[in-house]
């Protein structure tokens, strides 16, 4: 069995003791709460300080939480948010189009699907929530990228690897895709990250008119580019979700 790891343990501890009670403790307090010495109370919190989790009052000496708590449990907020809204939308997509719906968010250099639903059929299906997929070949993720500056950033900075002798790798050829998208409003992966699937992507924006995220469609090259061509109807539906999910978080425009 893995052992824990008593330092992040005591951390938790202090940031939990922190969050209840009084606003601001000192260090006398903390340390006698938690059963710790001084001298390693003092430790944790100074780490903590350095990180932004803790601050100490300049007057007092007392401890209070940091705004970097505040900024990651925003962050959390936001996608725990962005998938509430969507649900509904997401779920009356996979209907319409018959195909798999996936909503993603930017995560480190990749794409993290926060909500998957199933193609409306009877085959057999992995639910893929947590899966990552690439920036620059996914219709996700050249949507993110097209439209996030920091999304844009990771993507140029990342590897691209071609996964089809369909994918676009060079920076020059890869900015092009990007113009295109924004000027469509969409994007597309046909066959450039999984042979024989194709896929098709919207962008969702928040109140701030911020970009959030991504929902798009993805199923086989055959159904979702019947001919060669992707069906519009599947475009229409994929940006009218997008459209519905950021009015749901506040946008007014788009």
């Amino acid at each position: 069995m893995a052992r824990n790891i008593q330092s992040l343990e005591r951390a938790a501890a202090m940031l939990r003791l922190l969050a209840g009670g009084e606003r601001r403790l000192g260090l006398s307090d903390i340390a006698s709460s938690l059963g710790l010495a001084k001298g390693t109370a003092h430790g944790i919190l100074r780490t903590l300080q350095q990180e932004g989790f803790v601050e100490q009052d300049a007057a007092s000496g007392r401890y209070q939480l940091g705004a970097e708590l505040l900024r990651l449990g925003n962050s959390y907020l936001d996608v725990h948010e962005l998938r509430a809204r969507a649900l509904v939308w997401a779920d009356d997509l996979a209907r319409s189009s018959g195909e798999s719906v996936y909503l993603g968010v930017l995560h480190q250099q990749g794409v993290l699907i926060v909500h998957h639903v199933f193609r409306p059929d009877d085959s057999r299906q992995v639910l893929e929530v947590g899966a990552m997929q690439p920036l620059h070949s996914t219709a996700l993720g050249k949507v993110l990228s097209a439209y996030d500056p920091v999304a844009h950033s990771e993507a140029l900075e990342a590897e691209r690897k071609a996964f089809t002798d369909r994918t676009t790798c060079a920076p020059e050829a890869f900015e092009a895709v990007l113009d295109l998208t924004r000027a469509r409003g969409y994007a597309t992966d046909e066959e450039e990250t999984w042979e024989g699937i194709a896929s098709v992507a919207a962008p969702i924006h928040d109140r701030r008119r911020m970009p959030v995220g991504a929902v798009g469609v993805t199923g086989a090259v055959e159904r979702v580019c019947p001919d060669g061509e992707l069906r519009p109807e599947l475009v229409a539906a994929v940006r009218d979700c997008a459209r519905a999910v950021s009015r749901d978080l506040g946008a007014s425009r788009f």
